[in-house]
C-alpha cells in the first residue's frame, strides 16, 4: 500500500509463482514458504517488518523487497545479521557493493546505467537539445540525475532546468507547468507510476510536445499509460529489459507462452498489460534458480554464493539476448537494456 502501491502486484505474482513451484513438488523436494508483509513504502515500517521476518519468523532470506529509501533503512541490519537481502526491487547502484555489503544484491539494471543510456540516446537524437529533468527527491531520483549528468554535462546538450517532487505531493501539475515554460524540447521523467501518469497527462493537456524519455520503472501500459490516456502516452521513450505480455510480437515466444500459461492458472483475471507481472515472474524464476543451485546446502552463506554464481541465466520474460550474470565481485544481475 502507500505511494508505491502500483507495485503490490509484484509480490502477488511471486507468491503465485512459488505456489506453482510447490504444486510441481517444490525444489529438491522442499516447499517454499513465502511470507509477505506490507511496509506501505515507509522506512520505519520496513525496519519493523524486516525485524519481524528475521527475528520471529526466522526466514532463510528476504527476497525482492521493494524501494530504495525503504531498503536503505535495513541494509546495515541485514548485513550485521548476515541474512541475504536478495534481488532487491530497486535499481539503486548502491546494491552492487559486495565488498562492504556482502549480504545485499539488487536485481534490475541500475538507475545510473539506464540514465547513461538515456543521455547517449538524447545526444544522438537531438545534439542541440534543451533538456528538463523531472525527478523524485530521493535516492532513486538522484541516482538517475548523476547518470544523466555524467553524459550530458560536458556535451552540446543543455540541461535548462531540474525540478524535483516529493512522493507525498497529491499533484505534480505545477512542476510540469513550470518546466514547460522553460521552452525545453526534451523532458526526462524520473518518477514512479502514479506521478509518471500525472506528468504524461498534464503534458498532453498543456499541448506541450517535447521528446519524452521516461524511466523503465514506470513503463507499464496498465499502471501508467492507460490511466494517463493512451493517446497522451504515444511516443514516450524508455529503455527496457522485459517482454510486454500485451504486445503481440511475443505471441509465439516460448518464454511468453510459459508466462501466459502460468498467469492463466495462477493469476486468473490479472491485468496482463501491467509490466509488474512479468517483472515479478522473472525475479521469482531467478530466486528458484538460486535455490536449485544451492541443492541441500541451504545455508545463508551458500544462498549468497549461488546468487553470485549465475551464468547466462535467461528468465522467460526477459527480452531475448538479455541474460543474468553475477560473480563474487559483480552483484548486478541484469545489466543490459534496450531503448524502445
Amino acid at each position: 500500500s502507500g505511494p508505491a502501491s502500483a507495485y503490490g502486484v509484484i509480490g502477488k505474482t511471486e507468491e503465485a509463482y512459488f505456489k506453482m513451484i510447490n504444486d510441481q513438488g517444490g525444489i529438491n523436494g522442499r516447499k517454499i514458504n513465502c511470507i509477505s508483509y506490507d511496509d506501505a513504502y515507509s522506512p520505519p515500517k520496513t525496519v519493523e517488518q524486516t525485524r519481524k521476518l528475521i527475528e520471529s519468523d526466522e526466514v532463510l532470506l528476504i527476497f525482492n523487497a521493494l524501494g530504495t529509501p525503504t531498503q536503505t533503512a535495513v541494509q546495515k541490519y541485514h548485513n550485521a545479521k548476515k541474512v541475504p537481502q536478495l534481488f532487491l526491487a530497486t535499481g539503486a547502484s548502491k546494491w552492487n557493493d559486495p565488498k562492504d555489503f556482502p549480504w545485499t544484491m539488487g536485481f534490475q539494471p541500475s538507475y545510473r546505467v539506464e540514465a547513461r543510456i538515456f543521455g547517449k540516446y538524447i545526444l544522438k537524437a537531438k545534439p542541440d537539445a534543451k533538456v528538463v529533468i523531472f525527478y523524485a527527491n530521493d535516492d532513486f531520483g538522484k541516482d538517475y540525475l548523476v547518470g544523466l549528468k555524467e553524459v550530458l554535462d560536458k556535451s552540446s546538450v543543455k540541461i535548462v532546468a531540474e525540478e524535483s517532487y516529493e512522493t507525498t505531493e497529491p499533484s505534480i501539475d505545477s512542476h510540469i507547468v513550470k518546466l514547460k515554460d522553460t521552452g525545453a524540447d526534451v523532458f526526462v521523467n524520473i518518477s514512479t507510476p502514479k506521478f509518471a501518469a500525472q506528468a504524461i497527462k498534464k503534458i498532453a493537456e498543456l499541448g506541450w510536445k517535447p521528446m519524452h524519455v521516461m524511466t523503465d520503472v514506470s513503463i507499464s501500459i496498465g499502471a501508467v499509460m492507460k490511466p494517463a490516456g493512451l493517446d497522451a502516452s504515444e511516443g514516450v521513450l524508455s529503455a527496457g529489459y522485459l517482454k510486454d505480455a500485451s504486445d503481440p510480437q511475443w505471441k509465439n515466444d516460448e518464454g511468453m507462452k510459459k508466462f501466459m500459461a502460468f498467469a492463466e492458472k495462477y493469476l486468473p483475471g490479472a491485468n496482463l498489460s501491467d509490466a509488474n507481472l512479468v517483472y515479478g515472474y522473472a525475479a521469482a524464476q531467478t530466486m528458484v534458480q538460486v535455490l536449485k543451485q544451492a541443492g541441500d546446502n541451504l545455508t545463508r552463506e551458500n544462498v549468497m554464493k549461488q546468487a553470485a554464481s549465475l551464468k547466462d541465466f535467461a528468465p522467460d520474460t526477459l527480452i531475448p539476448g538479455i541474460r543474468i550474470n553475477t560473480s563474487a565481485t559483480d552483484f548486478a544481475p541484469v545489466e543490459q537494456l534496450k531503448m524502445m
